[in-house]
């Protein structure tokens, strides 16, 4: 009798665990949490494509100092590094030598001036005893002969003075254009040559700078076709900066390289500030076509499939995820260019798409570039 309720005490629990087990399976499951992700609304917009090429920076004008005349450096006029303008001293030659010759070709220039002065006097006298017959013709010619010798060489040594003189002239060494002068290369108190191989100091114009790139020549021909190729190309630096100052494609004197078929394509940019330097590194990005509807997303919007196609996220109506194989094309601005795969308005995920699968639950918020 009393072993009854004990059995009846000890089944309870287990009854309650039962009832509470049922109660639950019963229960409706809890819907799935969204996913918050980025997004941004494909639009139609007006694109540029760019190709990008590497280049060099070369100066506008390059003058290589070099003397005219013999002799020794006795100074050096100017400050290494610094602005000069055309026509600026650099050097001063030993001048002495050059002044003297000039003073000879002076004094040689005078007595051959007197000798024809006084030639032509005779001449002069003798025309009209020769007319009346009081002199023999011959006596007169020989006067006419004399005056004309005198002048011959009064010119001549009026040319020696000169050349005299310019020679003076050279011994100022000055700038032949404006622009910075690097360093000297020579020092007072050296014998300099009109024939050194070595330039006393060399001038670069870099107000406005050349950019050389290379391309295939068979793409040289598409780009020299394209509308587009006449305007405005961006320089970015090696440090990743934009140059201020856009330039613009040169083609006159293109050259084909024999040994690896490449084209030099030369681009004119102003350099204010002079940010570009003579063999700088830079790219140039050359503008190719413009499309006026076109629909981009953010590189890091579109992701790879096993197989390597090409995929983007997209938030249906529903907020639900699906995934859309595209074509992309250009990278402008960091943006692709979607050929196909993509319509006008559609949601594509931009940051949180590696948290997501097909038809996942999402909460779309916006995306800004950061």
């Amino acid at each position: 009798m009393i072993a009854a309720p004990i059995l009846r005490r000890s089944l309870l629990p287990s009854l309650l665990l039962l009832v509470l087990t049922a109660c639950t399976s019963d229960a409706p499951a809890a819907p799935p949490t969204a996913v918050e992700v980025l997004t941004t609304t494909v639009a139609p917009s007006s694109v540029t494509a760019t190709e990008e090429l590497p280049g060099r920076v070369v100066a506008w004008k390059v003058a290589e100092i070099r003397p005219q005349v013999t002799g020794i450096i006795q100074s050096q006029l100017f400050e290494q590094g610094a602005m000069v303008r055309a026509g600026t001293p650099l050097f001063q030659i030993n001048a002495a030598p050059y002044r003297a010759d000039a003073d000879t070709a002076r004094a040689i220039l005078a007595r051959a001036s007197a000798a024809y002065a006084q030639a032509k006097t005779q001449a002069e006298r003798l025309k009209p005893l020769a007319t009346a017959d009081a002199i023999s013709q011959q006596s007169y010619d020989d006067a006419v002969a004399a005056r004309n010798q005198a002048a011959a060489s009064a010119e001549e040594a009026r040319a020696i003075l000169r050349r005299r003189q310019l020679d003076l002239g050279f011994s100022r060494v000055v700038a032949p254009i404006s622009g910075r002068i690097g360093e000297a290369n020579v020092t007072q108190g050296a014998l300099v040559t009109a024939g050194d191989a070595n330039p006393l100091a060399t001038i670069q114009q870099i107000d406005r700078v050349y950019v050389d790139i290379r391309q295939p020549a068979e793409r040289y021909a598409g780009l020299r076709a394209s509308k587009q190729a006449a305007g405005l190309v961006e320089i970015v630096t090696s440090s990743g900066q934009t140059h201020p100052v856009k330039g613009r494609v040169l083609f006159s004197g293109i050259t084909v390289d024999p040994g690896t078929g490449d084209v030099l394509v030369r681009v004119a940019v102003d350099n204010p500030g002079e940010q570009l330097l003579p063999g700088m590194y830079v790219r140039a990005r050359l503008p190719l076509a413009v499309m006026p509807a076109a629909l981009t997303v953010p590189q890091q919007a579109v992701t790879r499939d096993g197989e390597g196609r090409a995929q983007v996220s997209v938030v249906g109506r529903d907020n639900r995820v699906r995934v859309r194989l595209v074509a992309p094309g250009a990278i402008v601005d960091g943006r692709y260019v979607i050929e196909s795969g993509l319509r006008r308005g559609d949601r594509v995920i931009v940051e949180g798409q590696d948290r997501v699968q097909p038809n996942t639950p999402v909460k779309p918020l916006p995306w800004h570039k950061s």
